[in-house]
């Protein structure tokens, strides 16, 4: 696989999955980088009102795919130099662009914890931290809205991130390893 993008409910360890395969020599695309540059251009402040906000105004003016669709510049750019990690696969029209465009180039990696761990994580970490309402909130909106469940449900890897920092990492260069 040249592409792998790696699927999670907020919280689960997605970037930290990223990461790994970053450090492994992949080109990290992380597709919330949209947003925060979007929320940038409109000189907004970062919080979890205004993400929402950008990423349903990129959703209603690109489609459903939009994060896929506006990122495959960047992807193609990255390809040119090595294999590419997408941080934050959101919703099943973006696995099927990605799917269809990349076609057996393309994996996924969903990372899952349970949502007690990932709100403890969410309420307690240094950047983007959340409350537990936004962290519910959120992830209403990400099943309801985003169809994530089916990227989450088709994907060629799962890690369970549910113990340590150590374990997870481990998982990940199992994966890695896999993909040789």
């Amino acid at each position: 696989m040249r592409v792998v993008a790696i699927v999670g409910m907020p919280g689960a360890g997605k970037s930290e999955v990223a990461k790994v395969f970053e450090e492994d020599g992949f080109s990290r695309i992380r597709f919330g980088d949209l947003t925060d540059e979007e929320i940038k251009k409109r000189d907004l402040k970062l919080n979890e009102e205004n993400e929402r906000y950008i990423r349903e105004i990129l959703r209603r003016d690109y489609g459903m795919a939009a994060y896929a669709k506006l990122s495959l510049p960047r992807i193609n750019s990255a390809l040119e130099y090595s294999s590419v990690v997408v941080d934050g696969l959101y919703s099943w029209e973006e696995y099927n662009l990605l799917k269809e465009y990349y076609g057996e180039d393309f994996g996924v990696v969903a990372v899952w914890a349970s949502p007690k761990i990932r709100y403890a994580r969410l309420t307690g970490r240094g950047s983007r931290k959340l409350t537990l309402e936004e962290a519910l909130s959120r992830d209403r909106a990400e099943l309801e809205n985003l169809s994530k469940a089916g990227p989450i449900a088709m994907a060629d890897f799962t890690i369970l991130n549910e113990s340590s920092l150590k374990n997870l990492r481990k998982e990940t260069k199992k994966i890695i390893t896999k993909l040789g």
